[in-house]
């Protein structure tokens, strides 16, 4: 249960958990709470004490510890008065004891149907101040006023968040595009080692990916806050009064240029991760086209070591017919040579040179047909 709703049991108030909105009454005091996507909003509501237009006292119910308690931190905090319109307008005097003149926005919104002041300062009590003058509203159309000024001004604050981010973090982008450069030259010019190139581009690619993890939301939150805010000056129909500047040019001064800047941020890392993704595009190439050209090296070195196999293999089967012609003589001259014992007319060196042509012959058919059938196989 968020803390808000467990401190509203004191004022005899119980809220259900699991609640996005809710309002009550807190002794003299209206309560509003509401919670966001990223924050949640708390909307005190006094009738005006007679004090001053931007006096304290009127809120002096609520424990000094029932704020300070709270486990969020502020990042927008300030005092709205509404004028009545039987109420006097301030004065120019008036208007300077509570706002600085040089930052003073003043312009009618609703159609002219009210007026604002403000300086959009923090002042020493820890809110700002902004003024709003009735000057024609019926029915909700003054709660309706108040809740877009409001919405405008944490929008507006919350669209900021992505400008310390993008100003924090820009010099070590600054420092990638530097290395991805150094790195595309060294890719191109071909001469550091491909194995040191890849190590070096997955440690610059993995710090891009860390980077973009990190502030895709925050710069994205930014930009759709930026439209709400843009959204919330629409709504307001605001007209100028000569002499000062209006909420426009306020919110454009303080939101156009942080804006621009977190878009800025954002489109550098998206080029960056893309330059990264052509150089090591490039790279796998080169590294491709090298091994290319060691397997096609190595594919000639295997085609002349077959090429020689094949002559060695041709080479050793004459010098097999060679052999093989040889023993199976040397075997007839044996039976030659035992028949020569029993006939003697018959001489063993006549029958062995006239065998020898057919015996060579007859072995080199048999080998030559055992190959082919080999290969065929």
């Amino acid at each position: 249960m968020p803390p808000a709703w467990s401190r509203c049991a004191p004022f005899g108030v119980e809220v259900a958990d699991g609640r996005k909105y809710f309002t009550c009454q807190l002794g003299g005091l209206g309560f509003a709470w509401e919670r966001h996507t990223e924050f949640v909003t708390y909307t005190f509501i006094a009738a005006a004490g007679g004090t001053g237009l931007f006096s304290t006292a009127p809120f002096s119910e609520i424990p000094h510890d029932w704020l300070s308690a709270l486990p969020a931190e502020a990042i927008r905090a300030t005092l709205i008065t509404v004028l009545g319109q039987q109420d006097p307008l301030p004065d120019e005097a008036e208007l300077d004891r509570h706002f600085a003149a040089s930052d003073l926005v003043t312009c009618d919104v609703a159609g002219g149907m009210a007026r604002i002041w403000s300086d959009f300062r923090l002042k020493p009590e820890g809110f700002g101040r902004l003024l709003v003058a009735d000057r024609g509203l019926a029915g909700g159309e003054t709660a309706q006023l108040v809740q877009r000024l409001q919405e405008l001004g944490n929008y507006r604050n919350m669209a900021l968040l992505g400008l310390p981010i993008a100003q924090r973090l820009t010099p070590e982008v600054s420092r990638l595009e530097q290395r991805l450069a150094a790195l595309t030259a060294a890719v191109s010019g071909q001469q550091s080692s491909d194995d040191a190139l890849l190590e070096e581009l997955s440690y610059l690619s993995a710090e891009l990916a860390r980077l973009m993890a990190g502030t895709r939301y925050r710069m994205s939150a930014s930009r759709a806050y930026a439209q709400l805010c843009h959204d919330r000056v629409a709504e307001l129909d605001v007209v100028a009064v000569r002499g000062f500047q209006t909420l426009i040019d306020f919110t454009e001064r303080r939101l156009t240029p942080a804006l621009r800047t977190c878009e800025s941020f954002s489109a550098r890392l998206e080029d960056l991760s893309q330059r990264a993704a052509w150089t090591s595009s490039l790279l796998t190439t080169r590294v491709d086209t090298a091994l290319s050209r060691q397997n096609r090296d190595l594919l000639d070195s295997m085609n002349r070591r077959s090429d020689l196999q094949l002559r060695l293999q041709q080479t050793v089967e004459g010098l097999s017919v060679v052999a093989i012609s040889y023993y199976a003589i040397g075997l007839v001259g044996y039976v030659v040579k035992s028949v020569h014992a029993e006939y003697s007319a018959i001489k063993p060196e006549v029958v062995t040179g006239a065998l020898a042509v057919p015996v060579v012959l007859l072995v080199w058919f048999f080998i030559s047909r055992l190959r082919r059938r080999l290969h065929d196989r």
